[in-house]
């Protein structure tokens, strides 16, 4: 997948994600949602389907390492792997940071607010597949 693929889908992906932060599982409006996140699945599936399975977020925590900075710490972003970094950029558009990575702080928020945002999408899709089933 080249970087611009790659920037295009998370992006898409973040904006997805943030409208569906706003519907309770079982909205009607979120169906529309929910049809863009599994097409962007889809793409990035058949996108990576040659390269190596990425990282989980549990392995991508633990290879992240935190540096100590001149008094804070942050992290490298070339020590991000992909996809996670690309994710980790387009949840942080706008956020302060020092000139050598982000700040660490912000690196354990994003992957806190991902997990959340993985569990919210899988109770969109869990009551959209109820739905069907009635």
């Amino acid at each position: 997948m080249t970087h611009d693929e790659l920037r295009k889908l998370e992006c898409a992906r973040r904006r997805a994600l943030w409208v569906l932060a706003s519907l309770r599982p079982g909205d009607p409006e979120a169906s529309s949602v929910l049809v863009v996140l599994d097409a962007l699945d889809a793409q990035e599936r058949h996108l990576t389907a040659s390269t190596a399975e990425q990282l989980g977020l549990k392995e991508v925590r633990d290879s992240v390492p935190v540096q100590h900075h001149h008094c804070i710490d942050i992290i490298f972003e070339h020590d991000i792997p992909q996809p996670w970094r690309e994710r980790f950029l387009q949840a942080s558009v706008g956020s302060t940071r020092i000139s050598d990575g982000p700040y660490a702080t912000d690196w354990h928020k994003f992957l806190s607010g991902w997990e959340a945002e993985m569990r919210h999408l899988e109770a969109h899709r869990a009551t959209r597949h109820e739905l069907k089933l009635d």
